[in-house]
């Protein structure tokens, strides 16, 4: 793929958090999703490209999305699969919470595990816990083993994990090894790539989240050099039939990083909120501040953007 696409991936996220920026705070997620997804359609088309999303958000919700297998762009020789979420956090956005952010993966065709809108189970860590993560054993045993590979004690380590019923085990566990915990209310693509940047004091994730989620956190860590585990867990027969469908035969497999994200992948991210890597979009008159990430796995570049738009000459922003 040209290096190229990857400058033109960050119009597309910045057009989205522009667009559900506006609605920060404001109580309706559906509004601020529906925004994004609005913004991001139209980007995406206007991009040279012969574009198939195979990874969209909101069907869980009956939100707005860019459906599976909807086609984007203009056309052309340049043939790529897409993964996304124009907003990551929704409910984050809605109430004004950190680490919103839109997103965005593209790769070769084929190249990006077909993942049904269902849950998964996952382990996340930075480079000094790549291959040294098993999700099938204990969060205490990986704590214990990512704890020697990273040179310190368990007492030292943070996880992130996703405040929710489900976990409960999974923290009491947790806390009783002894490691730390940051509780979060969404956005675990967000918490996974934290693990791979070290100011953000985050060491490991654990815990169930949405597997199209699972995709894009493993495109991002795989330009990061950090390491992800996944394996779904469906909540009933009609998503066991749909993964199968999907072409997952065996439910219970453990799919590693680069069964879930293959070959040259780019990634990009807007921040829509302030969080711990990426600022939100900051508003003035005329006009708004963004703050990007974008990356490619083939080279490993990292490159954070900040950008100034100017809404007269960006009408479909203001």
């Amino acid at each position: 793929m040209d290096r190229n696409l990857a400058l033109e991936m960050v119009r597309v996220t910045e057009a989205a958090a522009l667009s559900c920026a506006r609605l920060m705070g404001r109580g309706d997620a559906n509004a601020a999703d529906q925004a994004a997804v609005d913004a991001m359609r139209r980007a995406l088309n206007g991009m040279n490209i012969d574009g198939t999303v195979v990874i969209g958000e909101g069907e869980r919700d009956e939100a707005p999305m860019l459906y599976i297998g909807e086609k984007v762009g203009k056309g052309g020789d340049v043939k790529v699969d897409i993964a996304l979420d124009p907003l990551e956090g929704t409910n984050l956005c809605a109430t004004g919470g950190p680490n919103s952010i839109s997103v965005i993966a593209i790769a070769e065709h084929g190249q990006f595990l077909h993942a049904p809108d269902t849950y998964m189970d996952k382990i996340a860590v930075g480079r000094e816990g790549r291959g040294v993560i098993d999700i099938t054993k204990s969060p205490t045993k990986n704590l214990e083993e990512l704890a020697r590979a990273k040179k310190c004690t368990v007492q030292d380590l943070t996880a992130i994990i996703l405040d929710r019923d489900r976990h409960k085990e999974l923290i009491r566990e947790v806390r009783d090894a002894g490691a730390r915990i940051k509780l979060i209310g969404d956005g675990d693509v967000s918490a996974a790539i934290s693990t791979c940047e070290p100011e953000s004091g985050i060491d490991i994730l654990f815990g169930i989240g949405g597997a199209p989620e699972g995709v894009l956190a493993a495109a991002a860590l795989r330009c990061l050099g950090g390491d992800l585990q996944g394996r779904l867990k469906p909540r009933n027969q009609e998503e066991i039939v749909r993964a199968k469908r999907m072409g997952i035969e065996d439910i219970n497999r453990v799919f590693q990083l680069e069964e879930l994200a293959h070959g040259d992948v780019m990634f990009a991210a807007t921040g829509v909120t302030n969080g711990d890597y990426l600022k939100g979009v900051r508003f003035f008159g005329g006009g708004a501040h963004t703050h990007s990430l974008v990356m490619r796995s083939l080279s490993r570049t990292v490159r954070y953007i900040e950008a100034t738009h100017h809404f007269d000459t960006k009408p479909n922003y203001s």
